[in-house]
């Protein structure tokens, strides 16, 4: 899955209104910390593929929303679940430890809720 961007004319529709949650991270090129944090979120946007949208701010390049969320040390990675309030982290930290600071495994989708070929093909043959 690639990381999306998302900027302040973006952010509304890539995070506030999708419905799966937004694990955002708001960095900046000049940030020695944020460039540690990119592998991270590289790993965590490969395994909740699907489950959790894995979305990248320039706080640089996007004023409005460093403001709006009151942005004031970078790295800051923000986690938004639908109908809950954000929550935040701020500096370097490993997948593992986001994984459990913001709970991100209850979001895993189970291969078993998509419908199977086999299912249709059971029925059709009857």
């Amino acid at each position: 899955m690639a990381i999306k961007t998302a900027t302040d004319a973006t952010f509304e529709d890539v995070v506030l209104h999708s419905d799966k949650p937004a694990l955002v991270d708001f960095w900046a090129a000049w940030c020695g910390p944020c460039k540690l944090v990119a592998p991270e979120m590289e790993k965590l946007a490969a395994k909740y593929e699907g489950s959790i949208d894995v979305v990248k701010v320039d706080v640089d390049a996007n004023p409005g929303l460093s403001r709006a969320f009151n942005i004031l040390s970078i790295p800051t990675i923000a986690f938004f679940a639908p109908g809950k309030q954000p929550m935040g982290v701020v500096g370097f930290r490993p997948a593992e430890q986001l994984e459990a600071q913001f709970s991100l495994p209850q979001y895993a989708q189970a291969p078993a809720e998509s419908t199977t070929p086999s299912d249709t093909a059971s029925s059709s043959a009857a």
